[in-house]
């Protein structure tokens, strides 16, 4: 039991420490020095360009990152897809909603609940296989479950949630 200590001491202290950077990040967030690719608009509390928040690939990188392997309706064979945990973008926006409208460069919306980011770790896929995404490709952007892992994910209403070619969330 004693030989556990240590290792739950590291690990709150890791957690705590994480907390501490995400929370140091949402309220420092300066504006994007790169081409902003995706905007956070709507009732957030820590806007960084006026009332939005605009971040660019290195902005988007520098948040907390999932990685999900899975096969999807879209993709051939299983990939290796990485990039922010919606949850970690929200939290760095100051977001406190139950959904939030995501939309995709052409403009078509889907309504997501916040809470698929928490129990699924859906993320804002940017890398397949280690590269970019191509916009040809979904990308540069797109919202990614984990399919493989949850089988009853592949549904309708999860496959409208699943926004490819992101460029803006909107907090209502």
């Amino acid at each position: 039991m004693h030989a556990l200590w240590p290792c739950r001491a590291v690990l709150t202290l890791s957690l705590l420490l994480c907390s501490i950077t995400t929370a140091a990040l949402a309220e420092s967030l300066p504006p994007p020095e790169g081409e902003v690719l995706l905007r956070v608009t709507g009732d957030l509390d820590h806007p960084n360009v006026g009332a939005e928040l605009h971040l660019d690939r290195a902005m988007l990188m520098a948040l907390d990152q999932g990685v999900i392997e899975t096969s999807t309706p879209w993709t051939e064979g299983v990939g290796r897809f990485e990039g922010p945990l919606l949850r970690a973008l929200l939290e760095v926006a100051g977001v406190d909603s139950e959904h939030v409208r995501i939309r995709a460069l052409n403009d078509y919306e889907a309504e997501v609940p916040v809470a698929d980011f928490h129990q699924y770790g859906v993320i804002l896929a940017m890398k397949r296989d280690g590269a970019p995404i191509a916009v040809r490709d979904l990308g540069p952007m797109f919202v990614l479950y984990p399919f493989d892992e949850h089988p009853e994910l592949l549904n309708e209403t999860i496959r409208h949630r699943s926004v490819w070619h992101v460029g803006s969330v909107h907090v209502p």
